[in-house]
């Protein structure tokens, strides 16, 4: 019962960032003169994030569903029908396996037209992302409606 209390209040990670992280506990107990092997640092690592062992953390890890490139409350910028936009996360939703549904309130309203004599300006806009941060829907010169400058993984 804690440890899923506690393991709730981490966010899901990849196998590959808790090996990293248990990598980076590793050179920090050694910097400390306490000298530890990969496997004791893996252990210690998932007793800290609340699970019995590292092969239920593995397991857990592994089962995990894909995250949301953004954070609700997050700042964000991209592009939206071809159209520079910064704004703020507003509403998450997971949809399907790495498909989120995700409102955005940009700062100024955008021009989600391309004709000369004619505007249509949206300042809260709802798109269907993937894990990287794009639509999987294109306008007619193929760019995906809505790309999130995302940071590097």
């Amino acid at each position: 019962m804690i440890s899923e209390q506690i393991s709730n209040a981490f966010p899901s990670q990849t196998v590959a960032q808790l090996k990293q992280q248990a990598k980076r506990l590793r050179s920090s107990l050694e910097a400390d003169g306490v000298v530890v092997t990969h496997s004791q640092s893996l252990e210690l690592l998932a007793r800290q994030l609340g699970h019995r062992d590292w092969n239920t953390a593995h397991a857990a890890a592994g089962n995990t569903k894909p995250a949301c490139p953004v954070g609700l409350g997050q700042t964000v910028e991209g592009r939206y029908l071809s159209r520079n936009f910064k704004g703020e996360v507003i509403g998450i939703k997971a949809i399907a396996p790495s498909r989120f549904r995700v409102t955005f309130n940009f700062d100024e309203p955008v021009d989600v037209v391309t004709f000369d004599s004619f505007s249509a300006f949206r300042k809260r806009v709802t798109c269907t992302i993937d894990g990287r941060g794009k639509t999987t829907e294109k306008t007619s010169d193929g760019l995906p409606h809505m790309e999130l400058r995302l940071p590097p993984l």
